[in-house]
């Protein structure tokens, strides 16, 4: 039986934080409704309390700059093609430093590498105001700071991640994961929404300063986190070879491949979100196109968000593998449900499930990468999921929209939600590793 093991790391002494004791894990299971509400003994630590905090200003704050950055280069160019590509510019970087950043995280303070990343992506939100507030209406600088903004992103998003197993204990990590998605669904949401608000009152220079400003409180919040420094006592390099390191331990420990391997198979092939411009138009504008397409891009990030805060339903589920692999045949038959809806309210139902089905893999995925991998690799660990998070949504619009033209949205979307179903059930029955996984 597969079973993760790993002794706890000391993480109070520091000094640049105070020394603080944690109190001990409860062991009582709750009753009543607290058995469904979201699982808060992470928040209990204060450490991991400081990291969450800062969470929540950040997740609203980075979707004021999404928002404002396709906003401003449509505004220069009237072209929606000229946003794709900006788009574009900040996939790369994200993916070269994201590997990289997961390469440094495992070779230095993780508490460092994360104030001096914040530091970074603050001064790059700060540079987009200046811009902006100067008029240049320059597409060009709109794509270097985009590209230098997720440069940093991409260092910084590993250490983050990898960061947690250190501040609370193995039987919290998937209610630490599920606190943590929560509130990057709600930043979904919510962000957004602010933005729209926002930007005839203030307008799209006062979005990019807000950011800013949200990232000074995470920069404090880092601040008090104690000392994250490598347990390894070897001194590594942060090079090709150690990043190479990390592919090599992904294919020797087959629950962490097959947990990348899932999330592909279920973003790659059952992720519509290419087709939902299509669908608002020729399957459900009786509903008025407007409406259609908001509801369905905010229907799997609102599904998400009530999985979160009931996923006191979930958390304390100790056979990981098998969540993961229920969770993604779910998602694939919610997105086939949504395929053959010709309601759009229905549709909309079977989104939101799909996104509760998410937020069940994407918990349970990210807890197996923090417990299954060794301390000395969960930063390697963490930046191939940074790059599987970000590249696999984006070969899937390019597999729906070449699918949807051929074959039609509705076929398209429902053909690819039974392929995933198909391909994860055959993939959990190929390789037990995943069935047995367990902590």
């Amino acid at each position: 039986m597969y079973r993760a093991s790993r002794k706890p790391v000391d993480t109070s002494d520091s000094s640049t934080a105070p020394q603080e004791k944690e109190p001990p894990a409860v062991p009582a299971t709750p009753r009543g409704w607290r058995r469904w509400a979201m699982d808060t003994r992470p928040l209990r630590r204060p450490a991991y309390r400081r990291l969450w905090s800062s969470t929540i200003v950040t997740a609203v704050g980075s979707q004021l700059t999404a928002v404002a950055v396709p906003k401003q280069v449509y505004d220069i160019t009237g072209s929606s093609a000229w946003v794709g590509a900006a788009s574009l510019a900040g996939l790369v970087p994200l993916t070269v430093f994201a590997l990289w950043g997961g390469a440094i995280a495992d070779s230095m303070d993780r508490r460092r590498l994360l104030l001096i990343t914040n530091c970074g992506i603050a001064v790059t939100s700060v540079l987009f105001w200046l811009q902006a507030v100067a008029g240049l209406e320059s597409v060009a600088v709109l794509m270097v700071l985009l590209a230098l903004q997720q440069a940093f992103w991409g260092l910084n998003s590993p250490a983050r991640n990898a960061s947690i197993a250190r501040l609370v204990p193995e039987d919290e990590l998937a209610a630490a994961n599920a606190l943590g998605s929560t509130v990057m669904q709600t930043g979904q949401v919510v962000g957004p929404l602010l933005a729209g608000v926002l930007i005839p009152v203030v307008g799209l220079a006062e979005l990019y300063l807000i950011d800013a400003l949200a990232l000074c409180v995470t920069v404090w919040a880092v601040y008090r986190l104690p000392a994250l420094p490598p347990t390894a006592v070897v001194r590594r390099r942060a090079g090709v070879r150690e990043i190479a390191e990390g592919f090599r331990y992904i294919s020797l420990h087959k629950v962490l491949l097959l947990s990348f391997l899932a999330d592909i198979i279920a973003m790659v092939f059952g992720m519509p979100r290419a087709l939902f411009p299509q669908l608002a138009s020729e399957t459900y504008g009786s509903y008025g196109e407007g409406l259609a397409l908001g509801l369905l891009f905010a229907a799997i990030p609102i599904g998400a968000v009530a999985g979160g805060l009931f996923s006191g339903t979930f958390s304390r589920a100790r056979r990981h593998g098998w969540m993961v692999i229920g969770s993604v045949v779910a998602w694939g038959l919610a997105v086939a449900g949504f395929g053959l809806s010709s309601s759009l309210w229905l549709a909309v139902v079977f989104l939101a499930l799909a996104g509760v089905a998410d937020m069940v893999s994407m918990v349970f995925r990210g807890a197996i990468l923090l417990s299954a991998a060794s301390d000395e690799m969960r930063g390697r660990m963490q930046g191939v999921f940074t790059v599987v998070v970000a590249g696999g949504p984006r070969l899937a619009d390019v597999l729906h929209g070449t699918a949807g033209s051929a074959f039609g949205a509705r076929t398209a979307t429902a053909g690819g939600g039974l392929l995933v179903v198909v391909l994860m059930l055959g993939l959990a029955a190929a390789v037990p590793a995943l069935r047995r996984y367990r902590v």
